[in-house]
């Protein structure tokens, strides 16, 4: 069960449903993430395999991590390893990671928080469990989302935000059957907490077995739905839709999900953003446009130009932005 709730949706600001003339986005595709391990050996699905990139488009990859209930001593996290063009999105669903990197971010993202980096021009960070985690096992639950950056802000000055969870916007559907969190973007009067290079909207809904929900979504976004966790249907031609899937919708600016009748709601990730519309070249922690550019941020990195191991642990900054 996610962190973040309330005890009583029906006090939550709702969004209204879009208009009956709005046009309903259709599903284009439904795709089944690969299960795999990243860094010291936790487990991911790969949410966006198999998805061509113009479709995901301001995104590039996306990482569910877990959920897994750890034993004492099995928890694991990644070493020190570098980034550049683009910007990682951690959202902690449940459980401790503990952030750290080069240009002076970092501190404990934990149940429900978000950690927002910017790596711009080149970072160096390390993404790992604490001791006393380490030590009683527990849960964890989490994604990992990359957000490319245009062409004219890969080398920007490196960011960090450091997204508490009770400064994401919690809403309600229409009719009270959906919690919704907004992580990024805005959804009427209502914002999320994030501050984005390129314009998106990251929401995590919570849907209770059997309710539907319609939300207005920006004509001008693409629109993608994951299922973190549950069954339901997308779309209002009611695509099936399970655990470790992801949902690509076409044009319009309405979008529907519905959670089975079963014990378990739907938990479900819904991003969106502008398309940025520019080449795409990646290879392991590097988006750039060309593979010129990934040679010299290759280059880069074995010369020691994306920064360097802090010789003693940052220690958390409070507040909101840093930079």
């Amino acid at each position: 069960m996610p962190a973040v709730t309330v005890d009583n949706i029906l006090i939550l600001p709702r969004i209204p449903e879009p208009d009956v003339t709005a046009v309903e986005r259709k599903v284009t595709s439904v795709t089944t993430a690969p299960s795999g391990f990243e860094g010291e050996g936790f487990p991911v699905r790969r949410a966006f395999a198999g998805v061509d990139l113009p479709q995901l488009d301001p995104f590039v990859h996306m990482d569910q991590m877990g959920e897994v209930d750890y034993g004492p001593g099995e928890p694991k996290g990644t070493p020190w390893h570098p980034h550049r063009g683009f910007e990682t999105v951690t959202y902690i669903i449940d459980g401790t990671f503990r952030h750290q990197d080069s240009n002076g971010g970092g501190g404990l993202i934990t149940d429900g928080d978000t950690q927002w980096m910017t790596a711009g021009g080149g970072i160096l960070h390390i993404e790992a469990p604490p001791e006393e985690l380490v030590v009683s096992g527990g849960l964890f639950h989490g994604i990992q989302l990359w957000v490319n950056l245009p062409a004219r802000l890969k080398m920007t000055q490196p960011r960090y935000q450091d997204i508490r969870a009770g400064q994401v916007a919690l809403l309600s559907s229409a009719d009270g059957g959906a919690l919704l969190r907004v992580i990024a973007g805005s959804f009427g009067e209502h914002a999320g907490p994030g501050i984005t290079h390129t314009p998106i909207s990251l929401l995590h809904a919570t849907v209770s077995p059997g309710a539907q929900v319609r939300l207005p979504w920006r004509a001008d976004f693409n629109a993608l739905a994951y299922v973190l966790a549950g069954s339901g249907t997308v779309g209002a031609e009611k695509r099936p839709v399970r655990m470790g899937q992801l949902a690509v919708f076409g044009a319009g600016d309405a979008i529907t999900f519905t959670a089975d009748a079963g014990s378990r709601p739907l938990e479900i990730l819904l991003l969106g953003g502008e398309p940025i519309r520019e080449p795409v070249a990646a290879y392991g922690p590097f988006v750039m446009n060309t593979r010129a550019e990934l040679v010299q941020a290759f280059e880069d990195y074995q010369a020691g130009r994306l920064g360097s191991i802090p010789a003693v642990p940052v220690q958390p900054h409070p507040g909101h932005d840093v930079i």
